[in-house]
């Protein structure tokens, strides 16, 4: 009796074994606080995908950089299994491949409706190059639009004389300096320090962002310039992903795909309630006037030219876009 008690309690422990050896555990990097709705996006992802897998594989969403992985080296991270999967800003990767930065084109796509139809052109290219760099794409989430925080008004290009101002990529550093403005690109994790340092005067970034540095301790003025598009792109090493079942990956294909839409929404919805936040903190808030936004769209046309001689490989996307645009 004791023997065969024995038996049944081996074979349960290997049984139990096999089923823990089973489980895949993925540590995603993600740069962005925990209240950010990247962030709480990503920790929504990782719910649904334990319960479509089963508890197959099990996502821990690591909130404000505590991999150490800065912005841009994200997709190199993810890449070189540093981490198996992440959320990337994908304008901070065009030191990778300049094509990540079509979408930041200033006022290539203004709008959320403009970025959904850039798009269905440039998504397979963002998929390619993600492949190209041992990782797959499972979904992409834009930013608000991108808005200008400074110390006084900004009613002309005059007011942007000068001022030193925090951008993202190489699109944002040609299209201030073309402004009269003096650019510096800095991932994230440096803005607030800078700030504080007086090292910038000026920040170009969304209201999520706007709230998430407590910009009203440092200025005064958020001018809704929605001057440059900006995604982040969730990918997965493929070597990570290729040692999955099939019925695994087609599940987490599934919880990407039924997603996406609802965190797009949320985009949309978050705009609106961080600008309520900025303002609630004391923050005047305004929009460019129709001659000031004309100007700008002046000065930023002859970029998009730049770019697609710089990134040949890019013009197809943005001519195709631009004709069904109209453009």
């Amino acid at each position: 009796m004791k023997y065969g008690i024995g038996i049944g309690i081996v074979t349960l422990g290997m049984a139990l074994g096999s089923a823990a050896a089973a489980q895949t555990s993925w540590d995603m990097s993600v740069v962005w606080p925990e209240g950010n709705f990247h962030t709480q996006n990503a920790m929504t992802f990782a719910e649904q995908v334990s319960e479509a897998t089963d508890g197959e594989v099990q996502i821990t969403v690591h909130s404000g950089g505590a991999l150490g992985i800065k912005g841009p080296e994200g997709m190199a991270a993810v890449r070189d299994g540093l981490v198996p999967i992440a959320d990337i800003l994908m304008s901070q990767q065009v030191g990778e491949n300049p094509a990540l930065g079509v979408e930041t084109l200033p006022y290539l796509a203004p709008t959320l409706p403009d970025l959904a139809l850039l798009h269905k052109f440039y998504r397979p290219m963002v998929e390619s190059i993600a492949e190209d760099m041992n990782q797959k794409l499972l979904y992409m989430v834009p930013w608000p639009g991108q808005a200008v925080y400074s110390p006084n008004k900004i009613e002309t290009l005059a007011d942007l004389e000068g001022l030193t101002i925090r951008v993202v990529d190489a699109n944002g550093d040609a299209f201030f300096n073309a402004l009269g403005a003096a650019p510096l690109q800095m991932p994230w994790g440096e803005v607030v320090p800078s700030l504080a340092a007086g090292t910038i005067k000026g920040v170009t970034t969304s209201s999520s962002s706007g709230v998430d540095g407590a910009f009203w301790e440092f200025m005064d003025n958020m001018n809704t310039f929605n001057w440059q598009a900006s995604s982040n792109i969730v990918t997965v090493n493929l070597d990570s992903w290729n040692a999955l079942d099939p019925e695994d990956q087609k599940a987490i294909e599934e919880v990407a795909a039924a997603l996406e839409g609802d965190f797009w929404m949320n985009s949309a919805n978050e705009d609106a309630a961080k600008i309520a936040t900025l303002k609630e903190n004391g923050m005047t808030v305004t929009a460019p006037s129709e001659e000031l936004r004309a100007a700008l769209v002046e000065k930023a046309k002859p970029l998009w030219e730049e770019f697609k001689t710089r990134v040949p490989e890019a013009a197809p996307v943005i001519d195709n876009y631009l004709a069904v645009r109209g453009e």
